[in-house]
């Protein structure tokens, strides 16, 4: 086989390896560091998975109406190292999240930065956020 045919073999494979990694997207791009929330609530589902773990909170407002809130954290390995665990919110755990809303004004949704857990522990997000915070 010529370099020529290997070439022209490789570069669709290389390229589609590469487009799931291009195709990853920012904090700075979906949430807005000026747009903050703080939300007290019931855990009702945790996703630990790639490339972003999310948790599901319940959320009672004033008038008593529970909305289901789902919180972006970071990647699982930045995770680790911030002290998360798969097994570090089950559902029941009451938590206090605060976090930034997204740019687009999706309801329901936000990036969690700080989380503190039922034992009084407050961990970090993991985003990339959370950085220029430390």
């Amino acid at each position: 086989m010529r370099v020529g045919s290997r070439v022209m073999i490789a570069c669709p494979i290389l390229l589609a390896a590469v487009l799931p990694v291009l195709a990853h997207h920012s904090f700075e791009a979906e949430y807005d560091f000026n747009k903050t929330l703080t939300v007290t609530g019931t855990v009702t589902k945790m996703e630990w998975m790639n490339p972003h773990a999310h948790f599901y909170v319940d959320v009672k407002d004033a008038s008593g109406k529970v909305t289901n809130w789902n919180f972006e954290l970071g990647a699982i390995p930045v995770l680790l190292k911030q002290g998360w665990r798969k097994d570090s919110l089950k559902q029941g755990d009451q938590v206090t999240v605060e976090g930034y809303l997204p740019k687009d004004g999706t309801k329901s949704m936000a990036n969690a930065r700080r989380v503190t857990l039922p034992d009084g522990k407050r961990v970090f997000g993991g985003s990339s956020a959370d950085v220029a915070d430390k």
